[in-house]
């Protein structure tokens, strides 16, 4: 099996340039004091000739075309004493130069720990070469957190999009989460999601990786298809350690609304098999399971008596289980001391079945309300005109849905110290599935004026409202009285989402007498095809006598009484037992499985060429991007008509092609005059290309000519961006950074309706809701960071360390009111302030953490208007965690999880107050556990 994979990796390097070496060669690397771990970005010096290098992952350096003589060679690492060497360089071949780092003060400098782990972030991040922020493996361990999109929250300018309590969708700055690029090893990463561009992060783990990047600035090498940042996720490498090594965790999560324990657990391992061959591989399995309570309001009206009311008011019991398995495995060759290859192979998988309990009141049929008290309004069914009914609702959804990510890649690196050539081939697919999902089996109560019934609904509540029946309590809360009225299953819901590439890189480096100058230039190919296929059978009746109580249900439903409610498992296992009985709607199964599906290609073919001036104190980096995008997109038109004895139902397919071209170009600067002092500047264009779901051809109208249509003609964004910042490092461990930015983004997308009529390929509409470009958008904005380990105190004060960090964020743009009228608003997803703060306490065997992030409120979704605006509310959650190390090899650990018990509430300014959209809150969660390693 090692013959094998050695010839294969040989193979894969044959085009590496593997036996290149230079005259004058100085090679070697950078280890911990213990010579365990390899330390990435730290940096070399050649003192007499103002030449600096930066250790790769594996912790090694090159200097090429060194004159001979005798030279001072200088090692920094944040954190770390810096150590120098005299070395000889001959006339001729290599020198090898080996450096382990002690901690200032003496010490090991392992990368576990917090103290540790800080100072291999800061390191990376003042070795960068434009602006970025790191996690190293253990901060996403260290962290309390439950993913990698919980983990990346910490990092200045980050919001995190929570769904059910938990982090999924990353937002840089302010921006939307598809205005990032997700990559694994190098590999962008495909959406599993159907209407989504971005990738939900919540599907990884973060025991399987071992750093993230979030870059935030350009550089022509670089992928060009984001405006927030390049999340660039990095699993292990058999070449990160010096040693072998082995690892497992076992631990329980119980969360204190569901009251259930759930297992968690992770193995993890790098494996010399040789001198110069070596596997790194890890494992890790995780189910969860919690409870949502949930309040929804919608159609806010003001009746003509003043009184404000939510027309549709939804309680919903969320019973929720979340299964995560993740593995990666990485073969590694060391083909020469210049020459690495590789094959890498990363697999996700994130199950989620949910129940959904839901009583609904549909207050539409009320023309005003029967009384009003303030926030007091009350519905009385006794005031109801003739064939008008108060609606109840009460149904259950039972959805199993299930992601897949998997990506594998091929290549090898080489650095001569004069010419480095990188190539990679890689594939990608992401996938989102359904086969039976009932969303929902629905049963419905229509009380009429003769009904008896009345509803009070209680306002005056901070975030949600209460109902009471006034009268006819007895009358609602009757199973029997809530008849079979809808079953919408979902027979297939297929997103799928693959991604072929191909690239190369080459870079000639020149040494001068102050530094080097390097030529690089690269191509790369992508090859994407997203598509959706969506089929639902929809079913209006059942032929007998079926009422909820027939399948009643028992609520876990903490915030009121909802009522009777239908069972988790009786729809499901009814519908089996007794399909035959259901009465299909063959029209609107046709309409709803006709409408979303899609297809839709993008080639993207890029060119890159840049200049690159390194120095111990200068580096500037300019050049220019080329990509070309080519897109096939294929949807269907939907038009349903009303004759006077039936619904005429016509699917036709649609196709458009298209192509364009963006020209990317990227200047970097950093200036570094002294070793503790780092200024960056950076200025460059990038493009985002619309969702692909946004610009698939789809369309459909209604028999009442509504008009819904997706946009092929869509432009991408385009954004020329902005940044500056100055870094200080501290002589021990800390720094201190700030930042400003600024974004020019030209044709963002949003909704617009339309009341303006229309035709489209012959069939007439009154109204119009597509996606359309903005015209200019501008964010600017500046962060704050601060990072310290307090070594400097006296015992025991000396354990201390603190990270904080603060980001404020303007960000303004143009819409169309669904009156023709333009208003500005703040880009969706914007929290204008974020901060984290991080306090932890680290000293022998014990390590503790505090961490508490804020997220001011933002603009979630744009309305027809300005009070018909979605507003999530702020949010700040603290997380604590404890770990105690009792041997060498053994640590056990606790974790708790949003403490305050952090509540989502999103609102609309309607009327003068604050309207309530959505509410929901979830608990705390406690993990504890044991990791081993060895």
């Amino acid at each position: 099996m090692t013959r094998s994979l050695q010839l294969v990796a040989g193979l894969l390097a044959s085009a590496s340039f593997a036996t290149l070496a230079q005259a004058g060669e100085v090679t070697g690397h950078i280890n911990d004091a213990t010579g365990t771990r390899s330390l990435q970005s730290a940096s070399v010096r050649v003192v007499e000739l103002n030449r600096q290098a930066e250790t790769d992952r594996a912790g090694s350096y090159v200097f090429g075309d060194v004159p001979a003589g005798t030279y001072t060679l200088e090692a920094r690492y944040v954190g770390a004493e810096v150590t120098r060497e005299t070395i000889s360089v001959p006339a001729s071949g290599s020198l090898t130069q080996d450096f382990n780092l002690a901690a200032i003060g003496g010490g090991d400098i392992l990368v576990t720990g917090l103290v540790a782990n800080l100072s291999s972030a800061l390191s990376r991040q003042r070795e960068a070469d434009g602006v970025q922020s790191v996690l190293t493996r253990d901060a996403v361990g260290q962290f309390p957190d439950q993913n990698v999109a919980e983990s990346l929250r910490r990092l200045p300018g980050l919001n995190i999009l929570n769904d059910q309590g938990e982090g999924r969708y990353v937002s840089v700055r302010g921006l939307d989460p598809d205005l990032n690029g997700t990559s694994i090893n190098g590999v962008r990463m495909p959406a599993p999601e159907a209407e989504a561009r971005s990738v939900a992060l919540d599907v990884i783990s973060s025991d399987t990786i071992r750093s993230i990047e979030v870059k935030k600035s350009f550089t022509p090498d670089m992928d060009g298809d984001f405006i927030g940042a390049s999340v660039e996720i990095r699993t292990t490498s058999a070449f990160d350690t010096r040693k072998n090594r082995y690892s497992a965790s076992v631990e329980g999560s119980w969360n204190d609304y569901s009251g259930k324990v759930t297992p968690k657990g992770a193995f993890d391992f790098t494996q010399k098999l040789g001198e110069d061959f070596g596997v790194a591989g890890s494992v890790s399995y995780y189910k969860r399971k919690f409870e949502t309570d949930n309040v929804e309001m919608a159609d806010w009206t003001q009746d003509d008596n003043g009184a404000v009311y939510g027309e549709t008011l939804e309680y919903r019991d969320y019973d929720v289980e979340r299964t995560r398995i993740n593995a990666a495995l990485s073969f590694d060759w060391r083909v020469s001391d210049s020459t690495k290859a590789y094959i890498r192979g990363n697999w996700a998988q994130f199950e989620d079945h949910e129940y959904r309990r839901r009583t609904t009141f549909d207050f539409g049929d009320f023309g005003e309300a029967s009384a009003s008290d303030g926030d007091r309004v009350t519905f009385d069914t006794a005031d109801l005109d003739d064939g008008d009914n108060l609606s109840v609702e009460r149904d259950l959804k039972d959805r199993f849905e299930r992601q897949r990510i998997r990506s594998v890649s091929i290549g090898s690196d080489t650095d001569t110290g004069t010419w480095k050539f990188n190539w990679q081939a890689s594939y990608a697919k992401s996938t989102e599935k359904e086969t039976f999902s009932i969303d929902p089996m629905r049963f419905t109560g229509e009380f009429e004026n003769d009904s008896g019934v009345a509803v009070t609904i209680d306002n005056s509540g901070r975030y949600f409202p209460t109902y009471a029946a006034a009268s006819g309590g007895s009358v609602l809360n009757d199973p029997t009285n809530y008849g079979f009225d809808r079953l919408e299953l979902t027979t297939l819901s297929d997103s799928q989402d693959e991604e072929w590439a191909v690239k190369a890189d080459l870079a000639r480096t020149f040494a001068g007498d102050n530094g080097d100058f390097t030529v690089q230039g690269g191509a790369k190919a992508r090859w994407r095809t997203k598509s959706y296929d969506f089929n639902m059978s929809r079913f209006d009746g059942y032929d007998g006598d079926l009422t909820l109580a027939d399948m009643l249900g028992r609520q876990t439903y903490r915030l009121l009484d909802m009522g009777p409610v239908v069972s988790k498992h009786g729809p499901a296992d009814f519908y089996r037992a007794n399909e035959d009985g259901f009465e299909l709607n063959p029209e609107d199964s046709l309409i709803d499985s006709s409408i979303s599906d899609y297809r839709v290609k993008e080639d993207i073919t890029a060119a890159y060429l840049l200049g690159r001036w390194d120095s111990a104190t200068l580096r500037v980096i300019a050049g220019v991007r080329m990509e070309h995008t080519e897109n096939e997109m294929r949807g269907n038109l939907v038009a349903v008509s009303e004759t006077d004895d039936e619904t005429v139902i016509d699917v036709a397919p649609v196709n458009y092609d298209r192509s364009y071209t963006n020209w990317l170009p990227s200047l970097t600067v950093r200036y570094s005059p002294q070793q503790n002092l780092v200024a960056r500047f950076a200025g460059y264009k990038t493009v985002v290309r619309p969702k692909l779901g946004q610009l698939a051809p789809r369309y459909s109208i209604n028999e009442d000519g509504e008009a819904e249509f997706g946009n092929p003609a869509l432009k991408p964004y385009q954004a020329w961006n902005l940044d500056t910042g100055f870094e200080y490092y501290f002589a021990n461990n800390g720094a201190v950074t700030a930042g400003l930015f600024y974004k020019s983004v030209k044709d963002y997308t949003y909704s617009q309706f339309s009341t303006e009529e229309g035709v489209f390929n012959g069939v007439p509409y009154t109204e119009l809701r597509t996606p359309v470009n903005g015209d200019k958008a501008e964010i600017a904005g500046i962060e704050l960071g601060y990072s310290q380990v307090f070594s400097m105190l006296p015992s025991p004060f000396d354990g201390l360390l603190t990270q904080l960090n603060y980001t404020y964020t303007y960000a303004r743009g143009t819409v169309l009111d669904d009156d023709g009228v333009a208003r500005r608003i703040d880009l969706p997803n914007a929290s204008k302030n974020t901060f984290n703060v991080v306090l932890g306490y680290e000293k022998g065997p014990l390590s503790l953490r505090a961490a508490g992030t804020f997220r001011d409120k933002y603009l979630d979704e744009v309305g027809d208007a300005a009070d018909t605006d979605r507003i999530v509310n702020q949010h700040f959650q603290l997380d604590l965690s404890a770990k105690y190390k009792l041997t060498e090899n053994i640590r056990i650990f606790a974790d708790w999880v949003n403490v305050n018990n952090a509540k989502y509430y999103a609102f609309q300014n309607f009327a003068g107050a604050e309207r309530l959209l959505q509410y929901e809150e979830y608990g705390s969660t406690v993990k504890f556990g044991a990791r081993v390693s060895f």
